[in-house]
């Protein structure tokens, strides 16, 4: 099924008279939506297509979605206060990308050596076709194309990257959801992204590729067009940035990618744009969890804390998603960097909790 926004007004009339948390609704003036209504972009992206998911969900959030590479310019005076606002950044000077030498990536720590807390560690970074908008303005021929092209490269990955893509089409209820349970597929179930578009023509033109050894997957038009995910289990950050690092060089040769000076590349939310990179591991943290400073230390270190399942999930048997917060402003290799000295830092806290618990016994 296609999909298209409320009209423009419409959606005004609906954010104006509600008390919306998000940053849209706290920089949107009436002036500044009649300045750039009936604005469009040369993919045919109007402001409706980027608010229309802000004005029907009023959470604590951006609010707002771009509808191609060239929304953040055409409606430029909202996106870089919102930026800006997201990631607390005075300036939008995104570095060019630096993932570390190879030197380097190896000589990252293992985060949990003894196996013994860290469930998995997993790293993905989103990437968009510079020559098509996102999916809410695609036509399903886009979508299809997109597939194809994406698909093409993909399986002429060679080495530990090799593997074989499969299209949503083809996959039958029962595989689907099984590799949902296996945290290898991802859901259509979130209704703010319902709203903003995100579902049109659903399982078209949208797939899955994987390697023989499934630590490596890449998402092809679930949010955004491209989502490269290495990850393994265990506390081995080393191998699995290295493994991702190939594989975004690999791609690069094959596509081009939509990037903008001092924003990085581009992606469907403005929330992942920069280096778009999430490193995370999948730990046990009992003890930590409970402490009235818990949220001011991962603060401090600029650690995320998500479900065990990820975004908007519940924690089961006190198993926390734990990933760098920063995403814009600094360089791949400074963003893992980033998490693996914080979490590190919160294990160390929670074995010291257990040895203090030990001793009161």
């Amino acid at each position: 099924m296609d999909w298209n926004p409320r009209p423009a007004e419409e959606l005004w009339e609906l954010i104006s008279k509600n008390d919306s948390p998000s940053i849209l609704k706290g920089i949107l003036t009436e002036e500044l939506f009649h300045k750039l209504k009936d604005k469009k972009t040369s993919f045919g992206g109007t402001l409706a297509h980027c608010m229309s998911s802000g004005c029907l969900h009023f959470r604590k959030n951006a609010g707002i979605y771009a509808s191609d590479p060239e929304a953040y310019s055409v409606f430029a005076d909202i996106f870089t206060e919102v930026i800006r606002r997201y990631h607390r950044v005075e300036i939008l000077n995104h570095p060019e990308p630096y993932y570390g030498s190879e030197e380097q990536i190896r000589a990252l720590q293992n985060i949990d050596p003894d196996g013994e807390t860290v469930i998995s560690t997993r790293v993905r970074v989103g990437r968009s076709h510079a020559k098509y908008p996102f999916i809410p303005v695609c036509s399903l021929q886009n979508l299809v194309d997109m597939e194809k092209e994406t698909a093409c490269a993909l399986n002429s990955l060679t080495g530990e990257l090799a593997g074989k893509y499969y299209s949503l089409a083809d996959l039958d209820n029962a595989t689907k959801e099984q590799l949902i349970t296996d945290h290898f597929l991802y859901r259509h179930d979130d209704e703010t992204l319902r709203d903003a578009g995100l579902y049109k023509f659903l399982d078209k033109g949208r797939g899955i590729f994987f390697n023989e050894a499934k630590t490596f997957i890449c998402w092809v038009n679930e949010e955004d067009h491209v989502r490269l995910i290495s990850m393994e289990t265990g506390g081995d950050i080393a191998s699995v940035y290295l493994r991702l690092v190939k594989a975004i060089r690999e791609m690069e040769k094959r596509l081009t990618f939509a990037k903008k000076e001092g924003y990085g590349f581009l992606t469907f939310c403005s929330t992942n744009l920069g280096t778009t990179l999430r490193a995370s591991v999948l730990m046990a943290i009992p003890n930590v969890c409970k402490q009235p400073n818990f949220l001011d230390v991962l603060n401090k270190y600029n650690i995320q804390a998500r479900g065990t399942w990820g975004v908007g999930s519940a924690n089961v048997d006190d198993i926390y998603d734990l990933s760098n917060k920063r995403r814009l402003g600094l360089t791949e290799f400074a963003a893992v960097t980033e998490m693996l000295n914080g979490v590190r830092a919160i294990k160390e806290w929670e074995e010291e909790l257990v040895r203090i618990n030990k001793t009161d016994k």
